[in-house]
């Protein structure tokens, strides 16, 4: 997941929104890294979740679903918000539990 992460983290990089937006390689790459977050959460062990509770969980594991059969709702608005707002959290909840870098 931290790869993943990194990687939406890194496409989406010093971009402004209208700059991401427009720039649809760079969309469905990080569309790409959300379905590996998702897919990957649905495997993260039991005692990890719980000690991060405030962690939308079950919104995770669902927005593969999402991205792979619903993506003509999917919006850039919120491919964006999901990077800028949502996995900065998930990202040091692994940083908590495996170490930075990892």
């Amino acid at each position: 997941m931290a790869v993943a992460i990194r990687l939406a983290q890194q496409f989406v990089g010093e971009r402004s929104y209208e700059q991401f937006e427009r720039d649809t390689m760079c969309v469905f790459a990080v569309i790409r890294c959300l379905e590996i977050i998702s897919e990957a959460s649905r495997r993260v062990d039991t005692g990890f979740r719980d000690r991060h509770p405030d962690l939308p969980w079950p919104q995770i594991a669902a927005a593969g679903n999402v991205y792979r059969h619903e993506y003509p709702t999917v919006r850039t608005d919120m491919v964006w918000d999901t990077v800028k707002i949502a996995l900065p959290p998930l990202l040091a909840a692994i940083e908590t539990e495996l170490g930075p870098g990892r």
